[in-house]
Parts: C-alpha cells; sequence; structure tokens
C-alpha cells in the first residue's frame, strides 16, 4: 500500500509547501494588482485614481517614485563605503545593497508606466526629445543610467549562477568604474528630486520649501540608504537565515553597528541643517500652526529621535535598538517625502480640492511593492547573493582580505 501512495506524496508535499501564509497573501494582492492594471491601462488615470489638474502628483510619485528612490540609496553607499573608501569589512553587504537598489530602480521605473498619461512615451525625453534645461530631464538621464549601472553591478551573481566565469570576471573587472559612476549619478538624481519642487515656492508650504531642498534630499538619501540595509538585512537575516554563509553570519552584527554610526552622524548632520534652513528663511513662527506640529513631528520624532537612538544602540552594541532606529528612520524618509509632495503641497486649497488616493491607488502601489519582495526573494533563494558561490570563493578572497580571515565551506546546495 505504501507503494501505491509513494508516488503522490512528493506532488502533495510540494503543494502544500506552496500554500503558506505569505504565499496567499502575496498570491491574492498579485491577482488584485492585474486586475487595477488592467482598468487603469483600458480607462485611463481617471478610471483608478483621483488626480486632477490640482493635483497631477499624487501617491505614485510620492511613495513609487520619491521614497522608493531614497529608500533604494543603500545601494550607492554601501558599494561607495566598500569600493571608493576601502571599507572592506562590509563587503559582505554590498550584494544584498545592490539587488535592493536595482530592484528599487526597476519597480520606480515600472510604477512610472502607470503614473504617465502614455507610458509608451517615457523614452522620448531621452532618446527623440531630451530637454537638457529640465530638471526633470535630468532626473529622468539620471534614473536611466543609474538602472544600467546597478543591472551591471548585480550581474556577477547571476552570472556565477549561470556558470559564466569569463563574463563573470570581466564585471568583477568593472566594479571600481560602476562604483564611482553610481555615486556620481545617485547624487546628482537624489538631490536633484528635491531641485524639482524649487520651481513651486507657491505650492509648497514655507516649512518645507527651502533653497537647501537639494540639500537636504541627498543627505536624507544616505541616511536612508544606511538604514534601509540595517533594515533589509535584519529582515532577510530572519527569513533567508539558511542562504547565508558563514562569512555573512559572522559579519553581520559588525556591519550593522558600523552602518548605525554612519547614520547617526548622517542625521545629526541632517537635523542641524534643516535647523539652519528654518532659520535662514525666518520660519519659526510658522512652527505654532498646524503645519508646524507636523514638521516638529517629522524633524525630532524621526530625524533627532533615531539619531539617539543610534548613538546609544552604537555605543551600547545593541543591536535591538538600532534595528528599531533604523525602522523609524526610514519611515520618516517616507513621512518627509509625502510632507514635501503632498501634505505640504497645495497647501493654500481648500479642503475640498486638496487631494487624497482612492484605495486603486493604493492597492497598486502595494502590488508594485510585493512583486519587488518576490522578486527579491526569488533571486535571494538561487543566486549567491548571501552567500560566496563555492566556484568563486577563493578568487574574492583574493581580491578583497587575502590574509586576514578564512571562511569554511558552507554546508548548502548551491545554485538550484
Amino acid at each position: 500500500m505504501s507503494g501505491e501512495h509513494a508516488p503522490s506524496t512528493p506532488v502533495a508535499a510540494e503543494r502544500a509547501s506552496l500554500l503558506t501564509p505569505f504565499n496567499i497573501v502575496t498570491g491574492l494582492i498579485v491577482f488584485v494588482g492585474l486586475i487595477l492594471t488592467i482598468l487603469r491601462f483600458t480607462k485611463g488615470l481617471a478610471g483608478v485614481t483621483n488626480l486632477s489638474d490640482n493635483n497631477p502628483w499624487g501617491i505614485w510619485i510620492s511613495f513609487d517614485l520619491l521614497c522608493g528612490v531614497a529608500l533604494a540609496a543603500g545601494g550607492y553607499t554601501t558599494s561607495a563605503a566598500c569600493y571608493v573608501f576601502g571599507l572592506k569589512r562590509y563587503h559582505s553587504a554590498v550584494r544584498p545593497a545592490i539587488l535592493t537598489a536595482f530592484l528599487g530602480y526597476a519597480l520606480v521605473v515600472f510604477a512610472l508606466h502607470y503614473d504617465v498619461g502614455r507610458p509608451w512615451r517615457l523614452p522620448y525625453p531621452i532618446f527623440y526629445s531630451p530637454g537638457p534645461t529640465s530638471v526633470l530631464f535630468e532626473v529622468g538621464l539620471c534614473v536611466f543610467l543609474y538602472l544600467n549601472v546597478l543591472f551591471l553591478e548585480w550581474t556577477p551573481s547571476a552570472l556565477e549562477w549561470l556558470g559564466l566565469k569569463k563574463w563573470r570576471n570581466v564585471m568583477v573587472k568593472m566594479t571600481l568604474a560602476l562604483t564611482i559612476f553610481g555615486v556620481v549619478l545617485s547624487t546628482m538624481h537624489q538631490s536633484s528630486l528635491g531641485a524639482l519642487f524649487l520651481i513651486a515656492p507657491s505650492k509648497l508650504h514655507p516649512l518645507w520649501y527651502s533653497s537647501y531642498l537639494p540639500v537636504f534630499f541627498f543627505i536624507s538619501s544616505i541616511a536612508a540608504g544606511l538604514s534601509m540595509v540595517i533594515f533589509e538585512g535584519t529582515l532577510s537575516h530572519r527569513y533567508l537565515h539558511d542562504k547565508m554563509d558563514d562569512h555573512y553570519l559572522s559579519t553581520h552584527d559588525q556591519v550593522h553597528l558600523g552602518f548605525a554610526r554612519g547614520a547617526a552622524v548622517v542625521l545629526v548632520i541632517y537635523f542641524f541643517l534643516k535647523l539652519v534652513g528654518l532659520a535662514l528663511d525666518n520660519n519659526w513662527h510658522y512652527l505654532l500652526t498646524g503645519y508646524g506640529a507636523m514638521y516638529s513631528l517629522e524633524l525630532l520624532g524621526f530625524v533627532a529621535l533615531p539619531a539617539l537612538m543610534y548613538a546609544v544602540g552604537v555605543r551600547e552594541k545593541n543591536l535591538k535598538i538600532i534595528r528599531w532606529a533604523a525602522v523609524i528612520t526610514v519611515l520618516g524618509i517616507v513621512l518627509n517625502r509625502f510632507n514635501v509632495s503632498w501634505f505640504a503641497f497645495n497647501w493654500q486649497l481648500p479642503a475640498a480640492e486638496r487631494y487624497f488616493p482612492s484605495w486603486m491607488e493604493v492597492a497598486v502601489s502595494i502590488y508594485i511593492v510585493t512583486v519587488g519582495l518576490l522578486v527579491f526573494r526569488f533571486i535571494a533563494t538561487r543566486m549567491p547573493i548571501f552567500y560566496e558561490h563555492p566556484d568563486f570563493k577563493e578568487a574574492e578572497l583574493e581580491e578583497e582580505e587575502p590574509h586576514e580571515h578564512e571562511t569554511r565551506p558552507h554546508p548548502q546546495s548551491f545554485g538550484h
């Protein structure tokens, strides 16, 4: 009897393994997202959004673009720390950060197809009708180029998985050049996203409008990138622990402590720069208004507080405090981008004319994030992201730290 049931057991087990709470929830989100995608591209923007002439930019720009680009900054901050500043002890965090950044920017471009009226014209500014005097053109060009840079930086993982050693070695030799190019592009477009709002001094509330907006956006993106590496690393450590080798696990805590130290310094600088901007524009009296309460909450609760938590966490070597500080910082960056592009934008319009997203806009954003999460898990469980591929381990060690440490062969099966 056991022989009759044996062939069906692996199939039943495979089906049972697919019906996890995670797969069921993500499956429902993807299903709803696909239906909304059909509605968006058959009924137009008016069919699924609350956008209007007064509010042409909604949550898709605020969350998918502004927040997405800032939170994907872990790619350039981590690779710059490792390859430009020579901090090789952070090397184990480079591949996860690059993958997160690559997917983040890819999803930004993916989300733009929903947000622009005629998405098939997205390549026009790059290839057919450039506008070199436009800040938006610079943002688009930098994002386009940086997405390609991130793809090239990510390819060694895929090439190792595919066993294409020759091409993989070529790409590894380009690492430093790609990193420098990526840092330059990131500096330009992270700051230019803030510069976009300089053309709307009458629409953006004075507390958030400042000639220092490009600097604010750039500095805060560094804090966002460092915090996202900690946040993403914490989640990966919990849910993808079996995909990590001994070297990654042994450096995990030190990477987080080092990034927390950097984030604390950056957040303190950002905090005082915001005060300088407030003082130069003499906007203190706005702090006593409702918008002032929101501004104070952003500055004290999501900049000063995580800076203090990072500092205490590093001094006490308390990773729990550091991880909570990373969560608060990430939420603070989201709040700041929402304030600049949504809550404090068109602040003088009557309440009836203010923008509030439809449930379908929110659902599409959740769908896009879910797609990114599924792709990240697919790649991280198959390619050498959290471990060194056994065929390339010796080469990697020679390139990084030839005499500092030894790693033991990882017992798990690689590749598939």
